[in-house]
C-alpha cells in the first residue's frame, strides 16, 4: 500500500494532491513544538543539520551521487523513475520511524527538510499527510537555516564586541577554564569544541572535527544563547582551528578586547598536556603528528624527540615540543597585541580559576 501510494505522488501532477502541501518557516519552528526529520543523505546530514534533527535519509550517499548523476546526464524524468525505484521499498521504515518518534514526543509536530525544500522532503511530507500524519515541510529547507546563520554572522561582524581572551602558553589549561566557566554560566564560546580540534598539532586526536557549516551553526546557537550578554569570552585562538576558520570579530578580540594572561609551572603544563591527549592511548596518532614538525624543528632536537618516542617517554616529548616550537611561536605572535593584559599566575587549578573568575567578574 505505502509503495503504492507513493508511486501515485510522484507520477502525479494533479493539483489537489500538490495543495496538500503545507510548509512552515524557519522562524517558526521551536524544539518544544516540533519534531524534525532531516531527509537528506547522511553526508550532507553529518556535514551539518539543525540541532535536534533526526536524519531520515531517503537516499545514501552513493543513491544520491547516482541520481544525480542520472539528472544530469540523461534527464530529470529517468532520474525520478529511478527515485521512484529505490524509495519506494524504505517507505515502510520511514513510516514506522516517524510514528515511533510521534509516540515518544505526541505533543510535538512533524516537520520534514531536505536541501532546498525540494522533492526529497515534498514527496516524503505528502505521502505521509496522505497516511495520516500531520507533518509539514519546512520552506527553503535547510538553506533557509544556512542563510540565516550568515546573516547573525555578518551582523555581529558589523558591531563592536566587548571580548576577554583567555591566553598561555600551550597547556596552561585555557580550555579547562573555560569549560568551568560556562557550566557556571558566564558567556563562553568554546571555540576549540564547536570545531571538533584542539587547535595544536595534536588537536584532531580523540575528536571529531567539524565542516565549516557545522562550526558556524555551533556558534550561531550559542551566539543566540548569549544575545543580552553584555561581554563575549574566548580563548586566545589563531584564524584557523583544524580545518574551520574563525570569524574576524572574534579574533579581534585578541587584539582590541581584555587579555588575561594565564601562568603555570612548566611541569604542570606537561602533565596537563598528557593527560589530555592520553598518548599511551593514541601513540600512532602521536607519532604522526610529531613527525610533521620535521622540517620546523632542528636536527638535532628532532632526533631527541624521535628517540623519547621510541621509548614512550611522552612527557619528555612534550616537553621539547613546548621549549622549541610551540613557546617560541607564542612568543613570537604576542609581540603583535597592544590590548591591556592581566596576569594570573599559580600552580592550582582551583586558585588559578577563582583569580580569573574575579577578573572577569569585575567587567560583569
Amino acid at each position: 500500500m505505502l509503495v503504492f501510494v507513493f508511486t501515485l505522488l510522484i507520477a502525479s501532477k494533479k493539483d489537489d494532491i500538490m495543495e496538500e502541501l503545507r510548509t512552515i518557516q524557519l522562524n517558526d519552528i521551536d524544539s518544544d513544538s516540533h519534531l524534525l526529520f532531516d531527509v537528506r543523505s547522511p553526508k550532507e546530514y553529518d556535514e551539518y543539520h539543525i540541532p535536534g534533527a533526526k536524519c531520515l535519509s531517503i537516499f545514501s550517499n552513493d543513491e544520491r551521487a547516482e541520481i544525480g548523476t542520472i539528472y544530469k546526464q540523461k534527464s530529470k524524468e529517468q532520474a525520478v523513475e529511478r527515485g521512484l525505484e529505490i524509495v519506494a521499498p524504505k517507505l515502510p521504515n520511514f513510516y514506522k520511524t516517524i510514528k515511533n518518534e510521534m509516540a515518544k514526543y505526541p505533543e510535538k509536530q512533524v516537520v520534514i527538510y531536505c536541501a532546498r525544500g525540494g522533492m526529497r522532503s515534498k514527496s516524503l511530507v505528502q505521502t505521509m499527510s496522505m497516511l495520516g500524519i500531520d507533518c509539514l515541510q519546512l520552506e527553503g529547507g535547510i538553506r533557509s537555516y544556512r542563510k540565516q546563520i550568515e546573516r547573525t554572522l555578518n551582523e555581529y561582524s558589523q558591531k563592536a564586541h566587548e571580548i576577554i581572551v583567555l591566553e598561555g602558553y600551550t597547556g596552561t589549561m585555557k580550555t579547562k577554564f573555560l569549560e568551568k566557566l560556562q557550566e557556571e554560566g558566564y558567556p563562553v564560546i568554546n571555540l576549540e569544541k564547536m570545531a571538533g580540534h584542539k587547535g595544536s598539532i595534536f588537536g584532531r586526536i580523540g575528536e571529531e572535527p567539524a565542516s565549516q557549516k557545522k562550526f558556524e551553526s555551533r556558534l550561531y546557537e550559542r551566539l543566540n544563547e548569549l544575545k543580552k550578554a553584555p561581554i563575549l569570552i574566548i580563548e586566545s585562538e589563531s584564524k584557523r582551528i583544524g580545518r574551520v576558520i574563525v570569524p574576524d570579530f572574534l579574533l579581534e578580540g585578541k587584539y582590541s578586547g581584555t587579555r588575561i594572561h594565564i601562568n603555570i609551572p612548566f611541569g604542570m603544563r606537561v602533565q596537563y598536556i598528557c593527560e589530555v591527549y592520553d598518548p599511551q592511548l593514541h601513540k600512532k596518532e602521536i607519532e604522526e603528528a610529531v613527525l610533521k614538525l620535521t622540517n620546523r624543528i632542528p636536527s638535532s632536537i628532532m632526533s631527541e624527540i624521535k628517540e623519547a618516542l621510541l621509548k614512550q617517554d611522552y612527557e619528555k616529548v612534550v616537553s621539547f615540543l613546548l621549549e622549541n616550537y610551540y613557546d617560541p611561536k607564542y612568543e613570537y605572535a604576542e609581540q603583535k597585541y597592544e590590548s591591556p593584559c592581566i596576569h594570573v599566575s599559580g600552580d592550582s587549578f582551583d586558585y588559578l580559576y577563582n583569580e580569573i573568575q574575579d577578573e572577569i567578574n569585575k567587567f560583569l
